[in-house]
């Protein structure tokens, strides 16, 4: 798959762009006089809902496209569709999207009749449009107004190719949510899980991975061995999963750009859990030798293992911090399970939670300032506390949640919810103030799901 073209505009024509260059850095919106828009989604409290409107992108000409959606007119309704479920999903927003709003034209793209739309009570509006390519791409433009100021925040322009079209609609839905948020983006970014069919005695499980928002979905494994426990490297372009055949368990590097993958360590012992180290050079894992479980790292390339915890009782999971420098993974040897945290190098083992219950999975934040973690307390439910340990919150109350994975803008977490009685699992996801929750589409049960960072 081709990676998406991107850049922000610098005027209002959109430029030619190089088909395979790389993908510069956005710029950072000047400040708009009057902006009343503040406060971070942790603080639910500080938000008005905000009326944004998103009427479908006009087209230069409706030219017939290899795109799923169809030709551009169609394209362009799609387009908006999808920015629309993106920011709605997202909880912050509440935005009417292309079904209830008339098209502009492509003059009013860039110069909205703002009296108009000041008179339906909308607060901000996104435009955009679709133009056909003469090589088969298209170019995407967006644009995001203050209807109030007559101003516009913030516009970019894509170039892709006609399959990616829903890459483009996420790369607006993220310029509009980081300008009215302050918030890094996450809607242009994919999620591995695992996929689950068949009965509990005879469960098949498979790797799979789908868009943030559920679309593109695929297996990636046939399910003749069990996939478990699957996460992104840094660079997108491998996942390392744990794949048990015969009762054998064995850590796999599965190159999602190849469609194949390469064993990285193999063990007649139970293991647990690999994650990669931020610069994608380690993989951490647990392994059960004698009774005893304890944390391993090795190299991605393959080698011997190293022993980082060397404890009686049971030392699992391990999440790097984002600058590499320390783990966090769940151990039971204070009698029951708890967070600890260890330097890179296994050295100062610390307990960090100290709250009642017990508690496992733990997830350390792309921001470096939170830690995720399965809070078990009769129940399963999500919890978060600080990278020290204090300021522990419940964010939800389902009866089995668990796993933890952070979007890449450390502001969502998805996880996993077992049904009571069906046993049925499910994605769901939330965000920091745990009150905007909504079960992710996938075509069977899902569990272990691994949230990765925003595409190129």
């Amino acid at each position: 798959m081709k990676p998406i073209i991107a850049m922000l505009l610098a005027g209002l024509a959109v430029p030619a762009l190089a088909q395979n260059a790389p993908v510069p850095a956005p710029a950072t919106p000047p400040p708009t006089t009057g902006e009343v828009l503040t406060g971070t989604v942790t603080d639910d409290s500080a938000w008005a809902d905000l009326g944004i409107a998103i009427p479908a992108f006009p087209t230069n000409a409706d030219v017939a496209t290899q795109a799923s959606a169809g030709g551009t007119a169609a394209t362009g309704r799609a387009l908006a569709q999808v920015i629309t479920d993106d920011l709605k999903n997202n909880g912050l927003f509440k935005p009417t999207g292309p079904s209830s709003l008339p098209t502009p034209s492509m003059a009013e793209v860039t110069t909205p009749a703002f009296a108009t739309w000041q008179g339906k009570g909308a607060e901000m509006l996104v435009h955009g449009f679709v133009r056909a390519n003469g090589d088969g791409n298209l170019t995407i433009g967006c644009y995001l107004y203050d209807v109030a100021l007559s101003q516009q925040l913030v516009k970019g322009a894509w170039v892709v190719g006609p399959g990616e079209w829903r890459r483009a609609a996420h790369k607006c839905a993220d310029i509009v949510y980081s300008r009215l948020s302050g918030e890094s983006p996450f809607f242009d970014s994919r999620i591995a899980y695992i996929a689950e069919t068949g009965p509990k005695n005879r469960r098949k499980k498979q790797l799979a991975i789908m868009d943030s928002d559920g679309a593109n979905h695929r297996f990636l494994t046939s399910g003749q061995a069990i996939a478990l426990t699957p996460r992104y490297s840094p660079d997108y372009k491998q996942i390392v999963y744990l794949s048990y055949l015969n009762g054998n368990p064995r850590i796999y590097i599965y190159d999602t750009e190849r469609g194949t993958q390469k064993l990285v360590t193999q063990s007649g012992n139970p293991t647990f859990a690999p994650r990669w180290s931020p610069d994608g050079k380690w993989i951490l894992y647990s392994m059960a030798v004698g009774g005893n479980t304890d944390i391993y790292r090795v190299s991605a390339a393959g080698g011997e293992s190293k022993r980082l915890t060397d404890n009686p009782g049971i030392d699992v999971g391990g999440s790097f911090s984002p600058d590499g420098s320390k783990i966090v993974f769940e151990s039971d040897r204070s009698g029951g399970q708890q967070i600890y945290v260890m330097n890179a190098d296994g050295s100062d083992q610390k307990r960090i939670s100290f709250f009642g219950g017990r508690a496992a999975t733990p997830e350390w934040s792309p921001r470096g300032d939170q830690i995720a973690f399965t809070h078990i307390a009769g129940d399963f439910h999500i919890g978060v506390m600080s990278a020290g340990g204090g300021g522990m919150r419940t964010l939800t109350g389902g009866w089995q949640d668990e796993a933890p994975t952070w979007a890449p803008n450390g502001r969502v977490i998805q996880f996993f919810r077992t049904e009571k009685g069906s046993g049925r699992s499910a994605l769901w996801q939330v965000d920091l103030t745990g009150k905007n929750e909504r079960r992710l589409p996938t075509p069977v049960d899902a569990s272990d799901p691994a949230w990765g960072p925003v595409l190129p």
